[in-house]
């Protein structure tokens, strides 16, 4: 039986974490303990061509040293809590959602979807046409002989999905306006992030989703992937972004202070604290732990603004 409040952190072992990753991890634990509850570390490792065994592995050395910890989820050895070895799951999901007609191929190319799709209004994010939507059995046909091959969508609604997040307040959403029907298996036969997220966060009993900003507008198509998949729609927390000071949000691929360099050159401690103050939770950096944290933690010190983090602050490392 799934306890009253289980968060989860869940990242991407695509390359050593950076500030950024260490910014959510952080949060997201210090969100579940305040609140006396289960965290859960889960690897999405769906994407074969970025995420690797040693990673990983690094991962969760890393997340050790900086003093958090887990009570299930991802362990050596153990391939329950990563997402390459869940396909079957993700399968009953799909099929789950095809039996109930919401489910069709999508034969569109890179070109074809970026001259048919237009940018959302609010974050410029595109919205699928709905090209491939009104095939007819014999037109799918022609285009699988003809060797296309498809990803496969879910037709959405025109539905408002709103929620209140924990951070940012009410939000809404019109799913067949804002968002489109989205892909849930790719052409490869890979399954896509929003399914796959939506279906381990029901079935693993996840109440609690904290997590970056970027990701809000992802979240009312989950609700509704959520209750057509039957499952309790979880509290969603997102936070604010650590960002450079020329605005850009920092990442992996930029290498932004990854953790290589952190732990050559500062304390996991040093490091908590700098982190902290960087989300109000101290009024200056200093050394500290995450569980000294834990009676600091409120989302109304958290607050929305992205942080910039300047050289010369994370030089004071």
């Amino acid at each position: 039986m799934a306890p009253a409040i289980r968060g989860r952190f869940a990242p991407s072992p695509s390359g050593r974490m950076h500030l950024g990753n260490l910014f959510a991890a952080l949060l997201a634990w210090l969100d579940v303990r305040s609140l006396g509850g289960e965290m859960l570390l889960r690897m999405e490792d769906l994407d074969p061509d970025r995420c690797r065994q040693s990673y990983l592995d690094q991962l969760a050395d890393d997340l050790v040293w900086l003093g958090l910890d887990w009570d299930l989820g991802w362990q050596p050895g153990d391939r329950e809590y990563c997402q390459s070895s869940r396909t079957e799951h993700y399968r009953a999901a799909f099929d789950h959602l095809a039996a109930q007609g919401l489910v069709y191929p999508c034969f569109c190319t890179r070109k074809e979807l970026l001259a048919a799709s237009a940018p959302h209004a609010s974050d410029g994010a595109r919205v699928y046409s709905g090209r491939c939507r009104g095939l007819s059995q014999a037109e799918r046909e022609a285009l699988l002989a003809g060797g296309r091959s498809p990803a496969w969508r879910i037709r959405v609604p025109a539905e408002t999905i709103s929620f209140t997040d924990g951070n940012f307040g009410p939000q809404s959403q019109q799913l067949d306006r804002d968002c489109g029907d989205f892909i849930l298996r790719r052409s490869d036969g890979v399954y896509a992030y929003q399914l796959a997220v939506t279906a381990d966060d029901g079935a693993m009993g996840v109440t609690r989703v904290v997590r970056g900003q970027d990701l809000l507008s992802s979240t009312p198509r989950q609700i509704w992937l959520l209750k057509q998949l039957g499952y309790p729609v979880p509290a969603y927390c997102h936070l604010p972004l650590l960002r450079s000071p020329d605005g850009r949000r920092l990442s992996k691929r930029d290498r932004d202070l990854d953790m290589g360099y952190l732990r050559a050159h500062t304390t996991p401690e040093k490091l908590v604290g700098f982190l902290a103050c960087a989300a109000g939770l101290l009024p200056r950096p200093q050394a500290v732990t995450p569980y000294e944290l834990v009676g600091e933690f409120s989302w109304a010190k958290v607050g929305r603004a992205d942080r910039v983090i300047t050289e010369e602050a994370w030089q004071a490392l």
